[in-house]
């Protein structure tokens, strides 16, 4: 006989097997001793820490061990001599997309503008410690897009939308931690994600797919309402009749590229803010009430939202044991965003605090979210003293309106700028986050603090522009052949949304090419 049971314990009881076993055995009505073998189908902890929540397959003695889940690893099939397809972009909806071609007899191009991840890691370090920033190679552009070196959280409300676990099994195969199977929000951690992207290219090379880095497309070319193929900016013409355009919210030139060839493109509701850091003592005092922590517990998170004068106000990508990262991709501006390694054992916590962007901007036209973000990006850049070094200041300053005349020590690498944050940004955006850090504060207490500090600009949350597509065909509404795609084409939000979005043009892709 084997059954399902919940049980919540306190953390030092979840961390021992055979306290959870009797647990299990009392929920399921058994004597003590009756459970032969045991498995964790789903762990949550509370909000303050106070229990771990398991939900547990179990049987009894007579019944044998429980297996573990049975990984469902991607087949792939030997596409060398197949149909092809151009998959532009090779994040999470990229790669993807190539897998499912391949599963599906389908032989995927992917030309990516960046490098792999290994060289990738050079370029990195170079906007931290020399304040250089390749265009074309940082920390949204390359092998396994933004994701790769932005945390790898798994969380995601778009169950409807696809296969989540399918895409979680994939991860599974290809290296990271079968935890992602069980945790309610799983994390894969930025120290493990390049391996984990690594095997999946060399998986689609393997297959006969193909992977070419330093691959920019600069022209797509089309012909009576079709797309022909791309040109990239070596010059090459690269031909096909199915084009997957997967290449991330912060690729601005494929925006006005479209613009140029005359392909329809919308702008798109996003949000702009900060990323606010305090120390990780500090947020795991707030939410668990105790400090230091439960050493089984994990570094505390937290996540807030409210309404400030018909605007949405909310935390975005909340970082504990984690890093400020700069992720600009021209060298002229300065972006924020955060990311944990997959212990989350650094000292700070950080999160992005970010306002509802709507309606079209100054100027108007589909690009106008794209200037604003620029305009921010710059004046923080300028502001930073033109390097990628950052403004800042403590949280109850940016509060109060006045200058910080110290600042406490922050994670972000290229390092911080005492300047007047609240005056950076336009004046709506700051009274409207002054607000929501008031309101937070009330929910949270003592997370309001100069111990924090507001580092900016939070600004490539989502992509400020959506490329239209036909509901069913997937194709763009003017464009046969086209085909939008993942958070870049604003059909995505996160890792795994853009990685079934991914799967899904897939699957259309295939349809008309194997039919």
């Amino acid at each position: 006989m084997k059954v399902t049971v919940e049980v919540a314990l306190a953390p030092v009881a979840a961390a021992d097997p055979a306290r959870v076993k009797k647990a299990a055995e009392r929920a399921a009505g058994w004597a003590l001793g009756r459970a032969s073998g045991m498995r964790v189908e789903h762990r949550s902890i509370d909000a303050r820490g106070r229990e771990v929540r398991l939900r547990l397959r179990v049987a009894l003695s007579d019944e044998g061990p429980i297996a573990p889940p049975e990984i469902r690893a991607p087949r792939l099939r030997d596409v060398r001599h197949a149909p092809r397809a151009l998959v532009i972009g090779c994040g999470p909806a990229g790669m993807f997309a190539a897998l499912r071609l391949i599963e599906l007899g389908v032989r995927p191009v992917l030309l990516e503008r960046g490098k792999d991840v290994r060289a990738r890691r050079h370029d990195l370090a170079a906007i931290t410690q020399r304040h250089v920033v390749d265009p074309d190679s940082n920390y949204c552009f390359g092998e396994g897009g933004a994701g790769t070196f932005s945390d790898g959280k798994l969380y995601t409300r778009a169950h409807k939308r696809g296969d989540v676990a399918g895409v979680l099994h994939a991860l599974v195969a290809f290296g990271a931690s079968p935890d992602i199977l069980v945790d309610a929000h799983p994390h894969i951690g930025t120290n493990k994600l390049p391996d984990i992207v690594t095997r999946m290219r060399e998986a689609i090379v393997a297959s006969g797919g193909e992977v070419r880095f330093g691959a920019r497309v600069t022209e797509l070319v089309l012909d009576g309402g079709r797309v022909r193929g791309v040109r990239l900016a070596s010059g090459e013409l690269e031909e096909a009749e199915r084009v997957v355009l997967a290449t991330g919210h912060s690729a601005r030139d494929v925006f006005e590229l479209l613009v140029r060839a005359g392909v329809a493109i919308e702008r798109k509701d996003f949000a702009i803010g900060v990323r606010l850091e305090h120390p990780q003592e500090l947020i795991d005092r707030v939410r668990y009430r105790r400090a230091p922590r439960d050493p089984r517990l994990p570094p505390a998170s937290y996540s807030a939202v409210t309404q400030i004068r018909g605007a949405g106000v909310y935390t975005f990508c909340m970082c504990p044991g984690g890093v400020i990262a700069p992720c600009a991709t021209s060298p002229d501006e300065v972006v924020t965003n955060g990311w944990s390694p997959s212990k989350r054992n650094n000292p700070f916590a950080n999160s992005g605090v970010v306002v509802e962007i709507k309606g079209p901007q100054a100027g108007g036209g589909p690009l106008s979210g794209v200037r604003l973000q620029r305009e921010l990006e710059h004046a923080a850049w300028i502001a930073g003293g033109r390097t990628q070094a950052a403004p800042a200041q403590r949280m109850v300053d940016f509060m109060e309106g006045r200058a910080s005349s110290t600042l406490p020590a922050c994670s972000y690498l290229p390092g911080v700028v005492s300047h007047r944050v609240d005056q950076l940004l336009p004046a709506d955006i700051t009274e409207r986050l002054q607000l929501a850090m008031r309101d937070f504060g009330q929910k949270l207490r003592g997370y309001v603090t100069n111990e924090a500090v507001v580092v900016a600009v939070e600004s490539r949350t989502s992509s400020p522009v959506r490329v239209p597509r036909d509901p069913e065909r997937l194709e763009h509404p003017d464009v046969r052949g086209l085909f939008p795609c993942g958070e870049g084409a604003g059909y995505a939000g996160g890792i795994v949304s853009a990685a079934m979005d991914g799967v899904r043009v897939a699957e259309r892709v295939a349809a008309l090419l194997t039919t």
